[in-house]
């Protein structure tokens, strides 16, 4: 073992480095989800590389058996960390996490999420005021376009309390929110 402060590597890289339909692919889940390299989106992947690999342990194990005892509490506890982020549904078993997309995860990001509540008009300017410290969850501010949503934080995700964003009449602040606060306040 390592220097435990040295940071390591929290994704791989693809086993080919130059796949033009692989390429194509990740160049439009950049532009959709408005990611800031392919770094971000290896991350994401090997998320996803991690728990399907999980799933076919598991999968495996309890081919001979029913899942039972270890194997049990294991994929319960895979199945409720996926569902409390809402990447799969609560009727969902292990061999659904064999079926997911990375798109699944890349839609649970606060990045996406403060775009698809309309709160920025971008995914890249979504990116910009998270960075910038102008996005909150429950009142407490966070920086980290990165950061894994689950459905609970998602209800709570708003301006932070001391951004100039919180004035409706901020320039850079979506339309929709503006006319929404104001229909609030009539």
């Amino acid at each position: 073992m390592g220097y435990p402060g040295k940071k390591r590597k929290s994704y791989d890289t693809p086993k080919h480095p130059w796949q033009a339909a692989r390429m194509a692919n990740e160049v439009e889940l950049l532009k959709k989800y408005g990611l800031r390299n392919k770094k971000e989106l290896w991350k994401t992947l090997s998320i996803l590389r991690r728990y399907r690999a999980d799933a076919r342990r598991i999968l495996a194990e309890s081919a001979e058996a029913e899942l039972s005892g270890h194997l049990l509490t294991e994929s319960d506890q895979i199945l409720a960390r996926l569902r409390r982020y809402s990447v799969l549904p609560s009727d969902a078993n292990v061999d659904d996490i064999l079926a997911l997309q990375t798109e699944a995860i890349l839609e649970r990001r606060l990045q996406t999420q403060v775009y698809r509540l309309g709160l920025a008009r971008t995914p890249k300017q979504a990116r910009q005021f998270i960075t910038h410290g102008h996005i909150a969850i429950d009142g407490q501010k966070v920086t980290v376009p990165g950061m894994l949503i689950s459905k609970t934080e998602e209800m709570l995700i708003d301006y932070y309390g001391n951004s100039p964003l919180i004035g409706e009449s901020h320039p850079e602040r979506p339309a929709q929110i503006a006319s929404a606060v104001a229909g609030k306040e009539d």
